[in-house]
């Protein structure tokens, strides 16, 4: 029979939705699954959004331009400007999810065989757009101990070589919830400008900070401009994962000259999600107001009822809304699908990620998971309930 390419043989699975299937099973059994595994945000969607696709007009659903509706990209740059990132409509072309705009972010910097430098864990699927684009990652660790804070730029800087073209950052972090600081991302502006690199950053998640702490953005700093590429989306900013809808954000021409023709290739990202996308824009602040302040909430939460568990390391996230938790098991992959398909408690069990597909670095975060805190806290306070006992029941099988 035909076979099939290298590079999909290659392409990871993603840790996030590989346990899937163990969790229908569990729920056939009738059994409640605590969905911890996954960013979906159980916040509603801006009604403003919603209202824009179900009281439109549209008769014809037709392309729109290949860099998106100008309507929608020259309110994406008010946005911006007010808060702080000074951007025109030319700087931003709209792509389906951030996903894509990693994927013309690669394709527009990298060739076959270039190397990328990522502080992990990241984003798993990082690794799959590298993969897709053929591009080696090169990792540099961060660890829990230090709260996943940025590496030393020595650490960094020992790794270039002359394959390397850039440096990818999640900011606040996925799967960390770590917020780089203002002086970290300097730091980075130097080494890439000292090294002729790129330095993208995916800030899909910028509005998520807690404590008073402020998100700096790459594209704030005077002089890196022809260095740096940004990656947004309205997923989890306006909780709209299903829209599909991302940009790529850069003030070097040639940049954005290129990835356009991977944006006509693919013709034109989908009209009603732009529709709805640019109504989001309109969503008042007191929407993210309650957000923020519930979220926060439901971290605190978390993170106090995981210190409640012998032996469990978890850093509190400034950022975002996940947190990697180490816990007192060999393998949290094993332990991850036994709680699904073995394990219930008065009915009820909990599905996490585990942590090591956030990793390319063999045998790193084998016992780690990345929890996903979307949950009311209710919910939050009983799945980890389940985890304190689950964990020595599954220790001593």
């Amino acid at each position: 029979m035909p076979k099939i390419s290298n590079k999909g043989k290659q392409m990871p699975e993603s840790p996030i939705r590989k346990l899937v299937p163990y969790s229908e099973i569990a729920k056939k059994k009738g059994h409640k699954v605590y969905h911890l595994n996954i960013g979906q945000p159980d916040i509603k969607t801006p009604e403003v959004a919603l209202n824009a696709v179900k009281n439109n007009n549209v008769k014809v659903l037709e392309y729109s331009h290949s860099a998106g509706f100008e309507s929608y990209r020259r309110k994406l740059s008010q946005y911006y400007i007010a808060h702080n990132v000074a951007v025109n409509l030319e700087n931003i072309i709209i792509t389906t999810g951030g996903s894509e705009a990693l994927l013309f972010a690669m394709g527009t910097t990298m060739d076959y065989g270039d190397e990328i430098i990522i502080p992990e864990p990241f984003y798993a699927n990082y690794l799959g757009f590298s993969t897709a684009s053929g591009v080696t990652v090169v990792p540099v660790i961060s660890t829990i101990e230090t709260g996943f804070a940025l590496p030393p730029i020595a650490a960094f800087e020992k790794l270039i070589t002359p394959k390397t073209k850039a440096i990818l950052i999640c900011n606040p972090g996925n799967p960390t919830g770590y917020l780089y600081s203002k002086e970290e991302i300097i730091q980075l502006a130097a080494l890439v400008k000292k090294h002729d690199l790129f330095l993208i950053s995916d800030e899909v998640y910028r509005e998520f900070t807690y404590d008073g702490d402020v998100h700096y953005s790459v594209m704030n700093i005077a002089g890196l401009e022809e260095h740096t590429i940004m990656i947004d989306s309205v997923s989890k900013r306006y909780s709209m994962c299903g829209a599909r809808i991302g940009c790529i954000v850069s003030k070097n021409k040639e940049v954005m000259t290129t990835a356009m023709k991977f944006a006509q290739a693919r013709l034109s990202p989908p009209t009603f999600e732009q529709i709805a996308s640019e109504a989001a824009l309109d969503t008042p602040q007191s929407y993210f107001d309650e957000v923020i302040s519930e979220y926060r909430e439901r971290r605190d939460t978390l993170i106090d009822e995981l210190n409640k568990i012998d032996g469990v390391i978890v850093s509190k996230p400034k950022g975002a809304f996940y947190c990697i938790a180490q816990l007192p098991v060999d393998n949290a992959d094993d332990f991850a699908q036994w709680l699904l398909e073995s394990y219930d408690l008065n009915g009820e069990t909990v599905m996490v990620a585990p942590a090591a597909g956030f990793y390319s670095t063999p045998g790193v975060g084998v016992n780690q998971v990345r929890i996903a805190y979307v949950l009311k806290k209710e919910d939050l306070i009983k799945a980890v309930q389940i985890l304190k006992v689950a964990i020595p029941v599954y220790n001593s099988k």
